[in-house]
């Protein structure tokens, strides 16, 4: 490493990479700090039963690609590692509607929907998206169901970000002029979300961070930032003091690097745990809207197994098919590859009572219905195969505020109607879907017990405003008070998307550093 950069970026996801790649472009000096490892090809598990590469749990010394947090109000799937969420998420990259551009904190600043649109084509670009082009048993029950609702119009193959080319070729970099690396075409395994073992997922490290350490970015894996303290005038403009340590070691000692800048990317729960504490120490200046206006994309994950052997729901990308049910909602079918059944352990029955009480009564009774079903389920010998994740989402909007908690971050509703886990169109589509794959449908067992839904889709807590009484950054993702300081990941979005927010951060960020002038025109 050098002994100074111009930015030091915090985090590797949609939005560090965008920004490390971008500003070196324009002749910065740039380091990305990541708490998570480098993960490539064979380093992804086989199946999610190997927790040790497939779960981050630092305590019990797992160093996986995938997070579970657990909130009072909402429990979190994220992404962690040299890519971020682009490592364990579904490959799909669909444009929000427009009520997404026209309500939430930054309505009003801009007309986002004209003005990101040349930053949408950007991003499908850079992450090489196309429409799917596998057609398996979970896409053709999804078409079924489509027709059965009356909605054979609104059922759509995904565009997702995965090379299909001629399954299992290896061939040159088909998006970059050859300056990416080689790709492979998919072989349909379905494991996108346990990490692509077959290079043809176009993860991060496959475009912009490869794209980035060409121009001379430096990418620092297994370090986590501590802390962040001015140098010199309170407003940073003379730079900032980043200190780090290991993350995957028990005891490790803190180092520092001083940056002109600081990018924050490292998703919601990295950004605004440490938004929230340099506040109470380093960066008083900062709004006190950080951790404020925490939004989910109101879903809900319905599990439903098959009964019926003769299907392998596995097959394909991780998300192929998508309908759109109404203006404000969205339902995905999404899958794990074979063998990937460590989520049984976790799951209970689907019962949707507001009331704890009653939920308990039919969740004793529910499988006395049909034993024999219910058993069957129990004892299924490939749980990937038979299943099929029902991914429900809605832009309708349910805030909620983050702040320290004595052991973490602790929940609170800000505003709106407190997210749950019962949703009656998710209901129902599940039950739909359910007759269609003879299925019978389960659901994490903290939803069940507790009604708190689940969630790979947090975003918000740094929110762009008018003035730091509004949001925590600017239009430009400045951060209020501070100069050259930055949020660009999950937590600048402003509005409910509705659906995958990837593409959305990617694009706002390809916004973001679009604004910042080259180096040699300071």
């Amino acid at each position: 490493m050098k002994a100074h950069y111009d930015y030091i970026i915090i985090g590797s996801g949609f939005g560090g990479s965008v920004s490390a790649l971008r500003l070196a472009e324009k002749g910065y000096s740039v380091l990305v700090i990541e708490k998570g490892k480098w993960y490539q090809g064979k380093d992804f598990p086989k199946t999610n039963w190997n927790l040790k590469r497939w779960m981050w749990l630092p305590a019990l010394r797992l160093f996986g690609i995938l997070k579970l947090t657990f909130l009072r109000h909402i429990s979190i799937l994220s992404g962690v590692g040299v890519g971020g969420g682009s490592l364990v998420y579904a490959n799909t990259l669909p444009k929000p509607k427009s009520q997404f551009f026209n309500h939430g904190s930054w309505s009003g600043l801009a007309d986002w929907e004209k003005e990101l649109n040349p930053f949408y084509e950007t991003a499908w670009e850079m992450l090489g998206a196309t429409e799917n082009k596998i057609i398996g048993d979970a896409e053709e029950a999804m078409k079924k169901l489509a027709v059965e609702i009356g909605k054979e119009d609104k059922y759509r193959s995904t565009k997702v970000a995965v090379y299909f080319g001629e399954k299992g070729r290896e061939v040159k970099d088909p998006y970059f002029d050859g300056k990416g690396p080689t790709r492979t075409g998919c072989v349909a395994c379905g494991a996108c979300m346990t990490g692509c073992r077959h290079n043809a997922k176009n993860t991060l490290d496959k475009n912009y961070l490869h794209l980035a350490q060409q121009s001379g970015v430096d990418i620092l894996a297994e370090n986590e930032v501590q802390n962040i303290i001015l140098i010199g005038e309170e407003d940073g403009s003379e730079g900032y003091l980043v200190s780090f340590k290991k993350s995957t070691k028990i005891f490790s000692s803190t180092k520092s690097i001083s940056g002109d800048g600081v990018i924050f990317s490292g998703g919601v729960l990295g950004t605004i745990p440490l938004l929230l504490k340099l506040k109470s120490s380093s960066l008083p200046k900062l709004s006190n809207k950080v951790g404020d206006d925490v939004r989910s994309n109101n879903e809900s994950l319905i599990l439903n197994i098959s009964l019926d052997k003769k299907k392998d729901f596995s097959k394909g990308i991780a998300i192929g098919s998508i309908i759109e049910l109404d203006e404000n909602s969205h339902l995905e079918s999404v899958k794990y590859g074979a063998g990937s059944g460590f989520w049984r352990i976790l799951m209970m029955p689907k019962v949707s009572e507001k009331s704890f009480f009653l939920r308990i009564i039919k969740l004793i009774f529910k499988p006395l219905s049909d034993p024999i079903g219910w058993m069957k389920v129990l004892f299924v010998r490939d749980f990937a195969k038979q299943s099929t994740v029902l991914l429900f989402m809605q832009h309708l909007d349910s805030k909620l505020r983050f702040k320290k908690g004595r052991f973490g971050m602790k929940s609170s509703v800000s505003s709106g109607v407190k997210p749950t886990a019962f949703i009656p169109e998710a209901d129902e589509m599940a039950k739909r879907h359910a007759k269609i794959t003879n299925s019978k449908s389960v659901a994490i067992f903290t939803e069940t017990l507790t009604g708190i839904p689940s969630t790979a889709h947090i975003l918000g807590g740094a929110v762009m405003g008018e003035n730091s009484d509004e949001g925590v950054i600017d239009k430009d993702n400045k951060v209020f008070g501070y100069k050259n300081m930055y949020v660009c990941d999950g937590s600048m979005i402003s509005a409910n998307p509705g659906v995958n927010p990837s593409l959305s951060i990617t694009a706002i960020s390809e916004r973001a550093m679009s604004k910042i002038v080259s180096k040699n025109q300071l």
